[in-house]
């Protein structure tokens, strides 16, 4: 009777030991819509790979906590009104630990409610200002633009072109009617009527746009010396052709045109670029070698043909990376993945990742802004290796990161 007690203590024991162990063994699964069809599709697939590297690098030192990860997405298809089914299934249908945002603005806001009703944490990748009307005390902004984003998203592109001489007066504004422009638009008026300067032209236009022609021609007309772009990626295309087109004469142009910083589109516009101010996040300056950035640069760039991705990855990759070196930290810091306990800690620490050292404030935007401001110059052709060559993407602003001096006015830049 005894040894029958023992080994059905033994074996109750093991089968314990066997669930725990099998628990133990099943994946921390991480949600997330993607762009990997439509008009935000090149910067979304390119997200993806760094995601899927993260992925690799973690499981191959072991997982979290024991535990392989497991990436589970969808393709957004570049369309916000997928949104709102696809969360919820990634919720209540996948059941997974965390949900993190896809790229891009227009798809992280209507997400937000769903985030905010669910109790759950939520880290945004691109989104410029979600939670400015949420206050959302979860949700966490993989992008440079500090506390107080609609306005340091701006600043640099004014500040350069307010250092003109004579200092400018005039200027116009034209965005998409969507999410991210709206933001940066709005931002872009507080600070002219900061600076003082005259808006002659301001005016949205449908995301379904393919002529902008007439757009710039009604900007012409107006003869700004200051013209703000806010744009996704087909339009921000269709405005610099349409730009050099009608020849465009004023002084200072661009600032917000998203898919200026992706090879593919550089290449689409080879020369045509030149002279053209506008914001990126992070270029492979000596002054911007994090620590893993240039290894995560070679992997990328290695399995890029193979997926069919951005060949250099300078833009998105290194911050879909870091928002999941985030993730990762605050698993092994609170050994789990408690929403809220995830949460603290993510609000009360600095993150050591790919693009430097990152912590949060306000709103769960970073601490402190670096935002670059950069302007095409030398672009001579189409080459991969020309655009390789950071003369051709100038960092003009801020002081830290300068590479070169603006070259003014752009209607006088050459451009064939």
């Amino acid at each position: 009777m005894a040894g029958r007690r023992l080994l059905l203590a033994a074996a109750l024991v093991a089968g314990f030991l066997a669930s725990n162990a099998a628990r133990a063994a099943e994946p921390i699964t991480i949600g997330f819509g993607m762009a990997l069809t439509g008009g935000l599709a090149a910067i979304g697939k390119s997200a993806l790979l760094a995601m899927k590297i993260w992925e690799d690098d973690i499981n191959a030192k072991g997982g979290l906590l024991g535990r392989p990860v497991k990436l589970i997405f969808y393709d957004d298809q570049s369309n916000p009104a997928t949104i709102p089914a696809l969360y919820t299934t990634l919720i209540d249908v996948d059941k997974v630990d965390i949900t993190v945002s896809g790229y891009a603005t227009n798809m992280v806001a209507p997400a937000m409610p769903i985030m905010i009703q669910r109790n759950r944490l939520f880290l945004g990748l691109f989104a410029l200002a979600v939670n400015a009307q949420y206050h959302y005390p979860k949700y966490f902004s993989m992008l440079p633009t500090g506390p107080d984003p609609a306005h340091a998203f701006c600043e640099p592109f004014f500040e350069v072109a307010m250092k003109g001489d004579p200092k400018p007066k005039t200027v116009a504004i034209v965005a998409a009617d969507a999410e991210y422009p709206h933001t940066a638009s709005a931002g872009a008026r507080d600070i002219i009527k900061k600076l003082g300067l005259q808006t002659v032209y301001d005016r949205t236009y449908p995301p379904q746009t393919t002529d902008f022609t007439p757009i710039v021609r009604a900007i012409q007309a107006a003869n700004p010396e200051i013209v703000f772009v806010a744009s996704y990626p087909p339009d921000s295309v269709g405005m610099v052709r349409a730009a050099n087109e009608v020849g465009l004469k004023t002084r200072y142009f661009g600032g917000g045109m998203v898919g200026l910083q992706i090879l593919s589109i550089k290449q689409q516009l080879g020369p045509l670029l030149n002279g053209i101010l506008d914001y990126d996040w992070f270029l492979p300056t000596e002054k911007m070698q994090f620590p893993g950035v240039a290894d995560l640069l070679k992997t990328y760039q290695s399995k890029a043909a193979a997926e069919g991705v951005d060949p250099l990855g300078w833009y998105m990759p290194p911050f879909a990376y870091a928002d999941l070196q985030v993730l990762q930290q605050a698993i092994e810091g609170t050994k789990g993945v408690d929403q809220d306990k995830l949460a603290d800690y993510i609000r009360t620490n600095t993150f050591k990742t790919v693009v430097g050292d990152v912590s949060y404030g306000q709103d769960g935007e970073w601490s402190k802004p670096r935002v670059l401001e950069v302007q095409f110059q030398n672009i001579t052709g189409t080459s991969i290796e020309l655009f390789k060559d950071l003369k051709t993407e100038v960092i003009v602003s801020p002081s830290e990161y300068k590479t070169g001096d603006v070259i003014a006015p752009y209607s006088e830049v050459k451009r064939q």
